[in-house]
């Protein structure tokens, strides 16, 4: 691991780190926030997972979370979207290829050979966190943006026993059920669209993976509401089987960083309190 940057914020430290990842086959960079702490004492984590076009930098540079973070003692680490590179296959729109990873383990020519983002998440950064900073694996909560809300909500409820925690901004929450989604899956994995269920929320619940509870923040001015993010599905979905599916529907609010950094202390305290119990 390769420290990019360091600077100190709220008597924490906000890190930005690159390494060479053997999943992707590519250096991949990364953002964390640890808060001040007593020698030797490990802390929960938040992980975030940011949306379509996104970098780490997203999050790092306008979510407002390092107040939050250093009040309730919760490192917060923030992966990139997708692998990067002269080398890497693109899209010339924004919804496929590089920074449009969608979190999944991709099978299909051209993108099979880097992005592989699932388990990237799943299992090769957590391994990379673990053995470089003072984290409590066994306290972990997750949350996202957009696309990246799609991604903690698909990884949550996939890896209960790891994940204590799920919350989402304006989350996909049916990619199977979208224009986002439809065209990503079906790049990444192929025309069986029984093998997209595995990166649906609500076909994942529908199946039976289930959580104690899950809260989600959405905007009702939100342009992607109707057509992309469909929130009404996981409603349903949770109702159906008995998850306590916590929406908050905000009026006036976008999709943008301004309704993100709104809620996001909002967020660290919620999960703080779950991880902490």
């Amino acid at each position: 691991m390769e420290t990019v940057s360091q600077t100190r914020s709220h008597e924490g430290t906000q890190g930005v780190y690159s390494h060479a990842s053997k999943l992707t086959g590519t250096e991949m960079v990364f953002s964390v926030y640890v808060p001040q702490h007593k020698e030797g004492e490990t802390l929960p984590v938040l992980w975030y997972l940011s949306g379509l076009t996104c970098t780490h930098a997203n999050v790092t540079d306008k979510g407002e979370f390092r107040a939050a973070c250093a009040e309730h003692g919760i490192i917060f680490i923030a992966p990139d979207t997708s692998p990067r590179g002269d080398d890497v296959p693109n899209d010339e729109a924004y919804d496929m290829g590089q920074g449009a990873g969608f979190y999944v383990d991709a099978t299909q020519k051209p993108w099979a050979e880097h992005f592989q983002m699932r388990s990237y998440i799943e299992r090769e950064l957590p391994e990379i966190i673990a053995a470089n900073f003072p984290v409590d694996m066994t306290k972990q909560g997750i949350t996202g943006h957009s696309m990246g809300g799609h991604g903690a909500l698909t990884i949550g409820l996939r890896n209960p026993d790891v994940f204590k925690s799920i919350s989402a901004f304006s989350p996909i929450v049916s990619p199977l059920n979208c224009p986002w989604g439809e065209k990503a899956l079906s790049g990444y994995i192929g025309d069986n669209r029984q093998a997209w269920r595995q990166y649906d929320a609500c076909a994942l619940i529908e199946d039976g993976a289930r959580a104690r509870e899950i809260l989600v923040d959405q905007g009702l001015a939100d342009n992607f509401l109707e057509e992309q993010l469909k929130p009404e599905l996981l409603e349903a979905q949770c109702k159906a089987a008995g998850i306590d599916l916590n929406l908050r529907r905000h009026g006036g609010y976008d999709h943008g960083y301004g309704f993100i950094s709104t809620l996001m202390a909002d967020h660290v305290a919620w999960h703080a309190a779950r991880l902490k119990t």
